[in-house]
């Protein structure tokens, strides 16, 4: 018997094993294409009329029925079939019921190959606009709390050891200038995946001179491909947004990484709303910040997506083969997955309480080691001489089981005759995070600069639209 709700019918005479039907089938993760499915195929069916390949008539009956299954799918009434083996076959099969066999000249001179590619383009489209969004909202928080707490010092870690004063500012910011390469990352890959497939067949091309370009106005591409069989099984965007969902994971996983210690009772600096975290079933007096131990853990995921699909492209041969079909579930996980993450780290630094007198309190004198070296410099040592002589000073410190700012003028010159009186002003921590006024340091003003130049960066790039759909 011919399987007579299939794309592909004709050819088969038996029936297909209920397995692998199960196996093969898609429908139950790429039916969120159906609207960018149903606005390809309004797209296209004024194409054929374009080209006499249906009447003005026929055009209008499959408009009106796509119209019909549209309402369908936004009114959450659409059914599924047991035959309905992937978005394409459903809303056809959808169509045809609606208004019988002129449905099916929808498909003439058009493949599921091109057909996928177009709808995943744009989905991807939109996708990439809500995940700007967020990001800017995360950027935003970052940028307001920038600005009310630019007061707060902490210590600055290099190899989680304590190294030199920062403002607090500068630590929020130094994320924020990371999500800013992030979206400009996403702009660029929807610049690339802006192009239009549709019109490519299932390899060789349209054979009935369809107008690519009346397509590619109306499905608000900028580009057309410009050869069938790469275009078919070009998913170039698809490894590329994976790429860039790993690696915005790696820089959320460091933020929440950082929060975790700030948050822990050895540092103290942050206190998580109770919104963002959880107990534990056993220990009363447990506070988890388990939001961002899942941000940090979810990174491990979207790398995973990345490496499974990058995995599955490289030994497919040339146009489209059905391995490609593992494009979409890990597109859409990595796209779920940062629109929660995204979400809730938002949610996370917007209701954070900060403690000022435990940062303040976690400095000390040993981090201006390198301030006395600068000291040096300025009294006219070369800078490797001033910091061997610093070092030096800490050494003396560490005999004597003090501090080094509790050294004495007299041991200071013991170890070099340019420490004068002044040395003293080396152990003032605002004066040390002053110094750093140079563009992209934490003196205040520096910070200043971050802010404003992040501020008109939101303006120009996500509030005027510049990321959009189009």
């Amino acid at each position: 018997m011919v399987e007579g709700n299939k794309l592909w019918g004709g050819r088969f005479t038996g029936a297909v094993d209920p397995i692998m039907e199960k196996f093969n089938a898609s429908i139950h993760y790429d039916k969120r294409m159906w609207k960018a499915d149903i606005e390809g195929s309004m797209a296209y069916v004024k194409a054929l009329e374009k080209a006499n390949l249906v009447t003005a008539d026929e055009r209008e009956d499959i408009y009106e029925g796509l119209e019909k299954v549209r309402h369908e799918w936004e009114a959450g009434t659409f059914e599924l079939r047991p035959g309905d083996e992937d978005i394409h076959t459903a809303n056809e099969r959808r169509l045809k019921e609606i208004i019988g066999a002129t449905g099916g000249k929808l498909h003439t001179g058009r493949s599921r190959n091109d057909q996928v590619a177009t709808d995943m383009r744009l989905w991807f489209k939109d996708a990439a606009k809500v995940l700007c969004d967020h990001i800017s909202d995360l950027i935003r928080v970052m940028v307001t709390r920038a600005e009310q707490e630019i007061d707060v010092l902490m210590p600055g870690y290099t190899h989680l050891q304590r190294a030199q004063p920062i403002r607090w500012s500068h630590w929020v910011l130094s994320y924020a200038a990371m999500l800013q390469r992030d979206v400009e990352r996403l702009e660029q890959i929807k610049d690339r995946a802006n192009t239009l497939v549709l019109g490519s067949g299932a390899l060789a091309g349209n054979p009935f001179n369809i107008d690519r370009e009346f397509l590619r106005q109306e499905l608000h591409f900028d580009k057309i491909s410009s050869n069938s069989l790469d275009a078919v099984s070009d998913r170039d965007f698809v490894v590329e947004f994976l790429f860039w969902a790993s690696l915005l994971g790696v820089h959320l996983s460091r933020w929440a990484e950082d929060l975790i210690l700030y948050t822990s009772k050895e540092f103290g600096f942050v206190t998580l709303s109770d919104a963002y975290c959880t107990g534990s079933s056993l220990m009363p007096q447990k506070k988890n910040s388990d939001s961002l131990e899942l941000i940090r853990g979810r990174a491990g995921r979207l790398y995973g997506n990345c490496t499974a699909f990058t995995m599955a492209m490289k030994g497919i041969p040339s146009t489209y083969n059905k391995d490609l079909q593992e494009d979409k579930e890990a597109m859409f996980d990595s796209f779920d997955t940062l629109n929660a993450i995204l979400q809730v780290a938002t949610g996370v630094l917007s209701t954070l309480k900060i403690h000022p007198d435990k940062m303040k309190g976690a400095l000390s004198p040993d981090m201006l080691a390198t301030d006395i070296a600068y000291y040096l410099v300025r009294k006219g040592l070369p800078f490797r001489e001033a910091h061997g002589m610093a070092g030096l000073c800490v050494a003396l410190a560490e005999k004597q089981s003090i501090p080094v700012s509790q050294l004495s003028h007299k041991d200071f010159q013991s170890v070099s005759s340019k420490f004068e009186d002044d040395v003293v002003d080396v152990w003032d921590y605002d004066n040390s995070v002053e110094q750093y006024a140079a563009q992209g340091g934490t003196a205040k003003e520096s910070v200043r600069t971050q802010i404003s130049s992040l501020r008109a960066w939101l303006e120009l790039k996500c509030d005027s639209g510049v990321i959009t759909r189009k």
